[in-house]
């Protein structure tokens, strides 16, 4: 699933997937650094141990809040490597991790997470770190501006990017359809998106943002694909229709809803999952 690569072991000089690039130094970078700044914007994009992120502020947000990082609820690297559970969810949760944000010059520069504001798996799949920087902290320090979270629903067709820090690479495509379920082993995603087969992403671009092309507005998260062709098992998530007609498509990938946590915020830009018309699965 879910593109983790620490379980991930290459069983064959053939297959496409490696070890995370942070625990082996036998791959350096999957992409040439000058194409990749010269196609794809990096300011703003997250590396993580096991993962891609963004750092993003909501639309309205002040500069003076404390940033805040965006990657899958899968990517949440919990104590034993253990995902969160199908129904689970973690509000303010303490976490100190160290992740590398890249300039526009795709430099890294390392900063520490405080807490999990969210994180799940259920619905869609994500999870929202607060920094111990501001954004203010962030652009003086570092001269980093982060992406803009849209608060309103994609729609087919919007060309868009996918831009993994793991693997320092970006893809081009667009979103064909969405998709009423996406069942993967236990886990269950609604209103998904699928991209068209130009977003061949792979193991590690887990929680890289979806971008609409000629923009830094983040309409979506990236978190899977169907490896081999088996039916709604891990790493092979299946397409339920609203009838309840299973499709499995190998080979491509899906995205996540993120427009949804807007419907849960408060006038400070803070997590309410009590606030009515909450879209967002609560505790």
């Amino acid at each position: 699933m879910l593109k983790l690569l620490f379980s991930l072991l290459m069983l064959a000089s053939a297959q496409a997937f490696a070890l995370p690039v942070e625990t082996t130094r036998a791959i350096e970078r999957l992409s040439d650094k000058s194409f990749a700044l010269n196609k794809f914007d990096f300011e703003g994009i997250v590396k993580l141990s096991n993962c891609s992120g963004a750092l993003i502020r909501f639309e309205g947000a002040p500069e003076t809040n404390k940033a805040v990082i965006m990657t899958n609820g899968h990517c949440a690297d919990l104590p034993g490597g253990v995902f969160i559970k199908p129904g689970q969810v973690l509000v303010n949760k303490k976490v100190k991790r160290s992740v590398g944000i890249f300039d526009a010059n795709m430099n890294l520069h390392r900063v520490s997470t405080t807490q999990f504001l969210f994180a799940t798996m259920t619905d869609t799949d994500v999870s929202l770190y607060e920094l111990e920087l501001t954004y203010k902290n962030i652009k003086d320090q570092f001269g980093i501006e982060p992406f803009t979270l849209a608060s309103t629903h994609p729609t087919e067709n919007t060309e868009m990017q996918i831009i993994s820090g793991y693997w320092e690479k970006g893809w081009d495509c667009s979103i064909e359809a969405f998709i009423p379920k996406l069942k993967e082993d236990a886990y269950t995603w609604v209103d998904s998106l699928r991209y068209n087969d130009a977003c061949d992403t792979t193991h590690g671009t887990s929680g890289s943002p979806i971008i609409e092309r000629n923009t830094r507005s983040v309409i979506g998260i990236n978190n899977t694909g169907n490896d081999s062709g088996e039916k709604c098992t891990m790493d092979n998530p299946c397409e339920v229709s609203t009838d309840g007609t299973i499709t499995v498509r190998q080979g491509i990938s899906y995205g996540q809803q993120t427009y949804t946590i807007y419907s849960c915020l408060n006038e400070t830009f803070g997590l309410d999952l009590k606030k009515a018309g909450c879209l967002l699965p609560k505790p």
